[in-house]
């Protein structure tokens, strides 16, 4: 059983639902250690001032906002103390969207919501009114002293609080130099034909970290001794060539897969 990340309530109107929050996600990274490769000594690193060149003691250390070239605002511990948001206990919920209305690009971070054994119904009662309603909470919530906006969603048999963005982190596309060009109808409709025809039901569990395993293979085999296998050249970026995207469309739908269309059921009298 992972460890809960917070404890607390999800509060709407005079609602009030006791939950525990935990982490949606198992991260997989490897982790390495820096080694001296003449003894393999572990590296450590120091805290250095660059004027003295001196190593610095942890409680010598102050935080500091640069906000010109070379001039520098120090923040105290407890000045960052009084800027913190409220430790409350609470995720508050201000309002309710319809679901289609939430871009993806705003979700950052999953959570599952856990209801305490005597908040059951509540629970089960949120989660189903917001399936019904097609609707996602917006809410705020402190989590390790920090204020995020959330979206509470309901997810299966439970409910979902996933971290968002906030606007001013999320970069404008309207930044970027994104080319406006016309396209055929025929062009359209052989890309619609081309993507029906590779659409699929969603598999999750088809799909690996192949590169944490080939490495995690590599380590296993250098462990017991064995020559880890050569690393492939990697292959030189070939150059931008104009295509004839009607005829590559077509080579790719007769390579796809034909799909089994099911049979009409016969008319009964």
């Amino acid at each position: 059983m992972p460890r809960p990340v917070w404890k607390g309530h999800i509060s709407f109107g005079l609602v009030n639902i006791p939950v525990t929050l935990y982490s949606a996600e198992h991260r997989c990274d490897l982790h390495f250690h820096m080694l001296d490769s003449r003894d393999q000594g572990h590296i450590r690193f120091q805290r250095v001032n660059e004027e003295t060149g001196e190593e610095v003691p942890w409680n010598e250390i102050v935080k500091a906002y640069k906000f010109d070239d070379d001039n520098y605002v120090v923040l105290e511990e407890n000045e960052l103390k009084k800027a913190a948001p409220e430790q409350t206990k609470s995720i508050d919920i201000e309002q309710f969207i319809d679901q289609q209305e939430m871009e993806y690009l705003y979700f950052e971070k999953p959570y599952y919501l856990v209801p305490d054994k005597q908040a059951s119904k509540s629970y089960v009662l949120l989660k189903e009114a917001l399936k019904n309603t097609c609707k996602i909470g917006i809410a705020k919530v402190v989590i390790h002293s920090r204020q995020h906006l959330a979206a509470i969603m309901p997810y299966k048999n439970g409910i979902m609080l996933d971290v968002l963005r906030f606007e001013q982190e999320i970069r404008p596309i309207e930044e970027f130099d994104i080319p406006k060009t016309k396209i055929q109808e025929r062009e359209l409709e052989l890309a619609s034909q081309l993507i029906n025809s590779m659409t699929e039901r969603w598999q999750p569990k088809r799909y690996h970290d192949t590169y944490r395993e080939s490495l995690m293979k590599w380590i296993q085999e250098k462990a017991s001794g064995k020559k880890a296998p050569a690393h492939k050249k990697e292959q030189p970026a070939k150059e931008a060539q104009v295509v004839d995207l009607v005829s590559l469309m077509r080579q790719s739908l007769q390579k796809a897969p034909k799909k089994a269309h099911s049979k009409k059921p016969k008319e009964t009298a």
